[in-house]
């Protein structure tokens, strides 16, 4: 069945329903996301955040609170929007990941859940062989060595070490 595509506009990603809801016509939700430190990531005017006080929120809605956490979050979607893997699958990886967590002691407050995001798309990654767990290791440790290799205040570069970095 053909997937309705929704354009990105004004700061929205699409996420199209992978369930129909009538005839070849799928429904599309679309999240407010901007990829800054401090942006908006959900739309929400009714969701109480007061029962997660540690979350940032700006103007009544929560905030990514670095910009890594909004990468992660935008490769998740277009990983789902490239076909890697059904929004439902992600949301049992990402699940599991954090019950995991909590079984770990993670108090769960807000201040991981990107963490466990990141864990979940890596996992995610290499169940579906998209790369291999031991490409993502060799990344981690030449994302480390650029930064151990690159002076303060000038901006990370992988392979400012000197040594090659292969794809991941």
């Amino acid at each position: 069945m053909p997937q309705a595509r929704a354009k990105r506009r004004n700061g929205f990603i699409p996420l199209p329903s992978r369930e129909p809801i009538s005839g070849a016509r799928t429904a599309t939700l679309l999240l407010q996301y901007a990829p800054t430190f401090g942006s908006h990531t959900l739309n929400h005017a009714d969701v109480d955040l007061s029962a997660l006080p540690d979350i940032p929120v700006r103007d009544d809605s929560p905030v990514f609170r670095e910009p890594w956490e909004a990468r992660a979050f935008a490769m998740a979607v277009k990983l789902n929007e490239a076909g890697v893997f059904e929004w439902g699958e992600w949301v049992r990886t990402l699940g599991a990941e954090i019950r995991a967590a909590q079984a770990n002691g993670d108090p769960d407050l807000g201040q991981t859940y990107y963490l466990h995001w990141l864990a979940a798309l890596e996992k995610i990654v290499t169940d579906k062989q998209v790369t291999a767990r031991e490409r993502l290791l060799a990344r981690k440790d030449a994302w480390d060595r650029a930064a151990k290799a690159t002076p303060h205040g000038e901006p990370i570069e992988l392979g400012r070490d000197g040594t090659p970095v292969a794809p991941a």
